[in-house]
């Protein structure tokens, strides 16, 4: 017979959902109210379950908060595995990596990044996890860009400067709100797509190696 629509959820399932309750209302204290003032006291109240639940799934502040950075690194990755637009559209894959430095999950990762310097087991938890991450996003890069782009000389340097250049210019906006689709930065990162991995100058500068390498005769 199926379920009465009343009928209580399996245990299972009403674990499961607990967890995602505690962790995404950690995700949100670590956003808005930054690492220090994210304690469990003030998770339990944001996410509505009991001291016991939550002690139940996470025995400390500790422990929750490693598991909150496993639910980031999830979360973050999502946002870029099935983009809405077509493989090798360049400016709608910078838009999308911009828009993935913003918002809720990218400023909870900066406060667990800051937090990260003086807390050695939060460290610990941090660094395999944001590896795990890095992998996961350059394979989405290299997705949304298309395997033309993709298969370029030097495109994972090209993609790490470019992460870089996208991870520092989004830290800006932590503490200066402002209209980020009217960044100028938007339209250099596209240009730079187009000259280093679209066209073939840029190709051709790429075979000959980095600027750094040539000869005394080439730059005479």
């Amino acid at each position: 017979m199926p379920a009465s629509p009343n009928a209580p959820l399996p245990v299972q399932q009403r674990a499961w959902e607990t967890r995602e309750r505690i962790l995404a209302a950690a995700v949100a204290c670590l956003a808005e109210d930054g690492y220090a003032a994210a304690t469990t006291a003030r998770i339990q109240g944001r996410s509505g379950v009991s001291r016991g639940s939550l002690l139940h799934q996470f025995p400390s502040r500790e422990h929750l908060l490693v598991a909150a950075v496993q639910h980031l690194a999830a979360a973050r990755t999502a946002t870029l595995d099935a983009p809405p637009f077509a493989r090798g559209d360049v400016d709608a894959s910078i838009d999308a990596l911009w828009n993935s430095h913003h918002g809720t999950l990218f400023a909870a990762t900066v406060e667990l990044w800051v937090a990260a310097k003086n807390h050695p087991d939060l460290a610990a938890a941090l660094a395999p996890r944001e590896r795990e991450l890095g992998r996961a996003i350059r394979a989405a890069v290299a997705e949304m860009f298309g395997p033309d782009l993709a298969g370029r000389p030097w495109f994972g340097d090209f993609v790490s400067v470019l992460l870089t250049s996208l991870r520092g210019a989004a830290l800006t906006y932590t503490f200066e709100a402002r209209d980020r689709s009217a960044d100028p930065l938007l339209g250099v990162w596209k240009r730079l797509v187009r000259l280093y991995l679209a066209s073939d100058e840029g190709e051709a500068g790429a075979t000959a190696g980095p600027p750094g390498r040539r000869s005394r005769a080439s730059q005479s």
